[in-house]
């Protein structure tokens, strides 16, 4: 006598008649994919330069960049040997001179407005003559002219008298790093060195500007120039 096996899926399928091939095979599930965690934002910078650009040229974004330094000193009066010597001379003479033509040559070049040398020259004419006349020095007009050493100073990043100090000192590194504290005391000593080396200060200011920017006038749009035409002669032919 035979005994009969249990019949499993594989011989149901079977006696259908269908090929192994089709037949209903289950799926393995593989290992799940490990999730990736959530992409953080890079870090946003906190700082910002003077011309409103966001802090992030290091190699680190939001990595503070150091502050440039003037092309020359305060008492360098002659300027440097470089191919701007002649026109260091020249801004040397003015400041001596006539350091309202070079005050209004440096804000004119500073604002980058043609035309704006008589609206920044006059003024200066009036607080030196008026100085002059009751003090018996010029001691009002740099009370009108230091604004634009501190626009100098933040339009190019530069390094500031009271940060040059703290940093040959080795002190006052927490006021230095309070960016607000350390921008007053900026603008207190661009104020206290117009008003003490007024002609030293706007020598070194014409250098910086004369260095880093072209005169408004040279951006004005080109002339056209039409030439007429050569006189034209009509032969007889042969």
């Amino acid at each position: 006598m035979r005994h009969r096996t249990p019949a499993t899926d594989d011989d149901a399928n079977s006696s259908c008649g269908l090929p192994r091939k089709f037949l209903r095979v289950p799926l393995e599930t593989g290992p799940k994919l490990q999730e990736k965690p959530p992409l953080t934002p890079a870090t946003v910078p906190t700082g910002w330069t003077a011309d409103g650009l966001p802090v992030g040229c290091g190699s680190v974004v939001g990595e503070p960049v150091g502050r440039a330094q003037w092309n020359s000193s305060l008492f360098a009066c002659l300027g440097r040997n470089d191919e701007f010597c002649s026109s260091d001379l020249e801004v040397c003479l003015l400041g001596s001179f006539a350091p309202c033509v070079l005050y209004g040559s440096n804000a004119e070049r500073l604002g980058a407005v043609p035309g704006s040398f008589a609206d920044n020259c006059l003024p200066y004419i009036g607080l030196y003559v008026l100085g002059n006349a009751v003090f018996g020095w010029n001691c009002l007009a740099p009370w009108f002219s230091h604004p634009s050493r501190t626009a100098i100073r933040r339009k190019f990043n530069l390094e500031g008298s009271f940060e040059a100090f703290s940093r040959s000192c080795g002190c006052c590194h927490g006021v230095v790093e309070d960016e607000p504290r350390r921008e007053q005391l900026e603008q207190v000593c661009d104020f206290a060195t117009h008003y003490m080396c007024h002609t030293c200060s706007l020598c070194q200011e014409g250098r910086e500007l004369r260095r880093r920017l072209p005169h408004p006038g040279l951006n004005m749009r080109p002339v056209l120039l039409m030439m007429p035409p050569m006189e034209q002669t009509m032969g007889r032919g042969a």
